[in-house]
């Protein structure tokens, strides 16, 4: 049996439980997000899996 999970949505789910704990932290979550997914991009790993 094999596992495998992608990046994105495990930071999607990451990112939405601490919004819902701290919804303050809205707007950081938010901005580490899309600067994470940008750089994973412009260096070509957005297929990137673990």
């Amino acid at each position: 049996m094999s596992l495998s999970l992608s990046i994105g949505p495990l930071v999607s789910l990451i990112a939405g439980i601490l919004i819902l704990v701290m919804p303050r932290l809205l707007s950081t979550i938010v901005a580490l997000y899309l600067i994470v997914i940008g750089v994973l991009g412009l260096l070509g790993m957005h297929t990137l899996r673990i």
